[in-house]
């Protein structure tokens, strides 16, 4: 199996045919010949043929069915940015247009989500997307419960962002309208400024405490809303069309349509956030790594976002081409997580 070592091991001549290649591709998305790239070495088309049929057998490089030419393997793209590729800096002035864009005091959380999202699809020429953080992250305001039905109730968490979440509960026979208002009251005291994340074990060891004063039915109620399943977070993406501009894309439209509807999927946000939640920064999948979008032969850079507490949150990202402009792309998402992380303290 080839190793990073392996590559850092390879001769110079091997090595600057293969930036060479990797780099020719990431700009314009087609295979390199040895022909071309005799015209900026000094050694014959037979020699690069020899070198290109060594990195090929190393797994680096391919030929596409209708070039002769090659272009990297998803195993050479990753050893590429591994082991060779230098991340570039954003200047003070694309750091400040970022700000910007995200800071507006005027702003809610929302908006900047959809904002962050819009920027960094800019930015990439490819699709940027956030996930949004759920309602149990985020600092409340208020909380009640509302009979909808019998044995049926729903929990409305209102976040200080002003964000609504509504959740259905099952409630058992014998709870009344009266039970529900005051555990609405008690969990609105005891959640006012905190996130259900921070507050929950506090508050179910004070249910246990106060066993004999808090009736049984009614600390059930307070229990169940504390675990009500909330929604994984919402997945925000803007720039799907940047996607079609691609030529590999277009030449594989199913693959693209497949994209797509998992880009709807609320299955996809539950993936993201667990491979967030395992990330320290940001974390690069390169086609058939990705198994987030298994399968769509995109590269996708993800990074976490955190709330006051440095809990992750959410995630921000860039999913496009395997040709991704990787050495402006990563720095991007990364300093956009910044920013989110301190919007979202400065609301919560």
């Amino acid at each position: 199996m080839t190793t990073l070592n392996t590559i850092l091991g390879m001769d110079e001549r091997a090595r600057a045919v293969f930036r060479h290649i990797v780099e020719s591709y990431m700009a314009d998305g087609n295979p390199v010949g040895s022909r071309t790239l005799s015209r900026n070495f000094d050694f014959s088309p037979a020699t690069i043929r020899n070198v290109m049929s060594d990195l090929e057998d190393m797994g680096l490089l391919q030929a596409p069915h209708t070039s002769a030419g090659r272009m990297p393997t998803d195993l050479g793209l990753r050893f590429f940015v591994d082991g060779i590729l230098e991340i570039g800096t954003l200047s003070e002035i694309e750091r400040a247009a970022m700000e910007e864009d995200c800071n507006n005091a005027n702003l809610s959380i929302d908006s900047v989500f959809e904002r962050a999202s819009v920027t960094l699809s800019g930015l990439s020429s490819s699709a940027g997307l956030v996930v949004a953080p759920t309602q149990a992250d985020k600092a409340l305001r208020h909380i009640e419960f509302v009979s909808i039905a019998p044995q049926k109730a729903m929990v409305v968490m209102v976040s200080e962002d002003g964000s609504v979440e509504n959740r259905v509960m099952d409630i058992e026979v014998g709870i009344t309208p009266d039970m529900l208002r005051q555990a609405g009251m008690f969990l609105s005291e005891k959640l006012y400024g905190k996130t259900i994340s921070q507050m929950r074990e506090t508050i179910l060891d004070e249910i246990k405490a106060r066993k004999s004063e808090i009736d049984p039915l009614m600390a059930k109620i307070i229990e169940a809303g504390l675990v009500t399943k909330l929604s994984d977070g919402k997945l925000i993406v803007h720039g799907r069309s940047q996607l079609l501009k691609d030529p590999a894309a277009l030449n594989n439209l199913e693959r693209l349509k497949d994209l797509m509807e998992q880009l709807e999927s609320q299955e996809t946000v539950s993936k993201i956030l667990e491979e967030a939640s395992n990330a320290n920064g940001v974390k690069i999948y390169i086609g058939s790594e990705n198994s987030i979008f298994e399968g769509s032969g995109h590269s996708l850079i993800l990074s976490p976002y955190h709330n006051g507490s440095n809990s992750i949150v959410g995630a921000i990202g860039v999913i496009g081409p395997t040709r991704l402009n990787y050495a402006k792309v990563i720095p991007t998402v990364n300093y956009m997580a910044e920013i989110l992380s301190r919007r979202i303290r400065s609301f919560g």
